[in-house]
């Protein structure tokens, strides 16, 4: 019986679908991967017989492309795509573990490997999700000694384009210091601006130097008082 003869609920697709992979048996995943079945076997069949001649999953995981074409039914499209996949399996299970940005000194320490030891100021945007999760880190400008520029529009899109819905900024002062000029505050201001204007937080914004770091204070809310008490 071909697998799209079964019943919608017994189908692997549909109930990948409805219930999450987990809820499927090897041969099921492995038959969504060969996408049909051959003469006198369906794809779920074809599955089993895929992974009995390799002896189990482990086993196909590893197996080379060739030694899935000794299984009838299974030619050079199906091999390579089994292939394929556990390749790219391999391949996610090697990366090494997102960074994550929960604090000013993640922020700095994301950041540091583009800042080190450059004769020139840097501004590095770190691109998050909502959890804090970076998905991307990259050089926003370089400019001189004691000063790059800030393209705030630039920045924004940047982050908008890559996904984010968090950012951060980090950038070096070259001479060592940590005070943040007037320009580093005004900066800090208008980015906090534009990212509330387009639906973005606004991580933080530090300085960083070979050794150390410092936080950039955002500005006061607007609607706060100067004053703590009377």
């Amino acid at each position: 019986m071909r697998v799209k003869d079964l019943p919608v609920a017994d189908q692997p697709r549909e109930r990948l679908l409805a219930s999450g992979s987990a809820a499927l048996a090897d041969r099921e995943l492995l038959a969504l991967l060969l996408g049909s079945g051959s003469k006198g076997a369906n794809a779920v069949e074809l599955a089993s017989r895929l992974i009995a001649h390799c002896g189990d999953l482990g086993e196909l995981a590893r197996a080379e492309p060739h030694r899935l074409l000794a299984v009838p039914g299974v030619g050079p499209a199906k091999a390579a795509r089994v292939a394929a996949a556990f390749q790219l399996m391999r391949r996610a299970q090697a990366e090494p573990e997102r960074t994550r940005i929960t604090c000013s000194g993640d922020l700095a320490a994301a950041a540091a490997p583009l800042l080190h030891g450059q004769a020139r100021e840097r501004l590095v945007v770190l691109v998050c999700d909502a959890r804090g999760n970076v998905l991307r880190r990259t050089l926003a400008s370089e400019g001189g000694s004691d000063h790059t520029p800030a393209p705030i529009r630039d920045i924004i899109t940047t982050v908008l384009v890559s996904g984010g819905a968090a950012f951060g900024l980090a950038h070096n002062h070259p001479s060592g210091s940590l005070e943040p000029s007037q320009a580093d505050l005004e900066v800090t201001a208008r980015l906090l601006e534009a990212a509330e204007t387009v639906g973005l937080r606004f991580l933080d914004h530090v300085i960083v130097t070979d050794t150390r770091w410092r936080r950039i204070p955002p500005p006061p809310a607007k609607n706060s008082s100067p004053h703590d008490g009377p």
